[in-house]
């Protein structure tokens, strides 16, 4: 299980870039995530899987995340959550991220 300790982002808002900003989430909803997207008709939910999964996998719950794509590749979505994780200070069986 982790915690999520304090907001921060990651990533840009160039293009082929993704910005992620999480939070904690306000209430115990589980996970939240807003996403916006260029390419959202055509890669939207895979944008989305690839976070949640993330997510999923360091056991992060009651989290907010918006993403704002320009058009990012996988590893790039990948790279910027796992920072912006690593930022909050996510703290994963008893290390930081």
């Amino acid at each position: 299980m982790s915690s999520l300790i304090k907001t921060a982002q990651a990533g840009t808002l160039e293009s082929g870039d993704i910005m992620i900003t999480i939070a904690p989430a306000t209430t115990e909803g589980g996970v939240l995530l807003d996403l916006d997207s260029i390419v959202l008709a055509q890669y939207g939910t895979a944008i989305r899987k690839t976070i949640l999964d993330i997510i999923s996998e360091l056991g992060v719950t009651d989290i907010y995340i918006k993403a704002v794509d320009r058009g990012a590749l996988d590893c790039t979505i990948k790279a910027r959550t796992l920072t912006a994780l690593g930022r909050a200070g996510v703290v994963c069986e008893g290390e930081l991220l």
